[in-house]
């Protein structure tokens, strides 16, 4: 597989986060010589937080981790697979997970209801094989794994490992946070993004972290396209092991905790533009600014028809200074942009003024920009409060390739 060019150089040196242990094996389900298990165990006094697709298809995975999580119980352990999504596979799916969840129990010493379970693969495939996957229970229980690893174990059609780490503070004492992601396509997340696992060693009540949780996916991988569809199996969990010993904090909007938002944020980030940079076939990782929308909203809906128009992406993918097409795309997000107010930059280059191109426009310097890797596209479309940042990828003759022969 050839890794994306858009990749970073190297993974980076994550640290361990006390309290969060990550194990990995191989299956052999669907990939040979190498991981595609992991088990993140999260050691008595954690708290964890979660966020799911929206998706009306979503995987069995998705619904026994919905309800255990509404039962108001705190889970001790996360069992993820790559290679079978475990979705759309009706009463024997949701089985399969119970059987998984009830396995990994009986050797952890806890309830099946405190055992998390993730997928990622083929959508429609077999119920997962719990034969298969709890032949490395015993193994995943024993082992011992690095950041690095359980990256890797979670990836399908990814051709690089995703990881991210940062520092912070919370009331004076130092803490750390650690996450992991994998996704390359059946990327447009309606809540978080494909599979995501990030840990902190800070103490943080579970109302507190799903509330920081919730935010930080809406700058992060609420704010990512590759094609415009969004997975069945979506799920980001946020596990804090309490190890770090900060001062007690009750508030999501408690000041305290404004080192470690900012942390949060980096960290989400960082995972969702990686995700955008392994973009099925993708040869340039795109960013789109939108400004002086009515609302945030109407904002993030001229965004997203702008980093989804499949004519946009094409067009840039060519190297084509074709910015008609975003004329287009803001047109079609239904905002009531008045065209007088549209304003298009590409590259820093002003385009249009007053509903027309611009007099004087010169393409030259635009198209240069188109030649580079890094695009940057930004429309005003009036004087309102609202404003948003999408981070997307051009599409080209590999997305094609990849995904029609995604099960071969």
């Amino acid at each position: 597989m050839t890794v994306s060019p858009l990749a970073p150089h190297t993974f980076p040196v994550l640290p361990d986060i006390s309290g969060v242990a990550l194990s990995t094996a191989a299956s052999g389900m669907k990939y040979a010589g190498r991981d595609d298990m992991l088990l993140m165990r999260l050691e008595d006094g954690g708290t964890l937080a979660a966020v799911f697709t929206r998706s009306d298809m979503a995987a069995a995975p998705v619904v026994w981790c919905r309800q255990q999580l509404a039962g108001g119980g705190t889970p001790r352990a996360l069992l993820v697979n790559a290679g079978n999504a475990n979705a759309f596979t009706g009463d024997g799916g949701m089985a399969a997970v119970e059987a998984c969840c009830r396995g990994m129990a009986s050797r952890l010493g806890c309830a099946p209801g405190e055992v998390m379970m993730a997928s990622t693969g083929v959508i429609g495939e077999e119920p997962l094989d719990t034969t298969i996957l709890a032949a490395q229970f015993d193994s995943l229980v024993a082992g011992v794994a690095g950041w690095q690893a359980a990256a890797k174990a979670i990836r399908t059609t990814d051709t690089f490992a995703k990881g991210a780490g940062a520092g912070a503070s919370i009331g004076g004492r130092t803490v750390h946070i650690s996450g992991i992601a994998k996704g390359s396509g059946m990327i447009a997340p309606d809540m978080a993004t494909m599979l995501g696992f990030i840990a902190t060693d800070a103490a943080l009540p579970r109302d507190v972290l799903a509330a920081l949780l919730a935010e930080a996916t809406k700058h992060s991988f609420n704010a990512i396209t590759v094609d415009s569809d969004t997975s069945t199996n979506d799920s980001v969990y946020l596990m804090a092991s309490g190890r770090a010993g900060n001062p007690p904090v009750s508030s999501a909007a408690d000041p305290a905790l404004d080192s470690f938002r900012a942390a949060l944020d980096t960290v989400m980030q960082d995972l969702a533009k990686q995700i955008v940079r392994d973009g099925e076939g993708a040869s340039k990782f795109i960013t789109v600014r939108v400004a002086g929308a009515a609302d945030d909203d109407a904002a993030r809906r001229i965004g997203m028809a702008i980093a989804n128009s499949p004519l946009v992406k094409t067009a840039i993918a060519g190297e084509d200074a074709n910015w008609g097409r975003i004329v287009m795309a803001v047109g079609k997000a239904g905002a009531g942009v008045d065209p007088r107010q549209l304003d298009i930059s590409v590259g820093g280059l002003r385009i249009t003024a007053g509903g027309a191109r611009l007099e004087g426009y010169d393409e030259a310097p635009v198209a240069a920009h188109m030649k580079g890797d890094e695009i940057d596209i930004e429309v005003r479309v009036g004087d309102g409060p609202g404003g948003a940042r999408i981070w997307t990828c051009d599409l080209t003759h590999g997305y094609v390739s990849i995904n029609a022969d995604y099960r071969s």
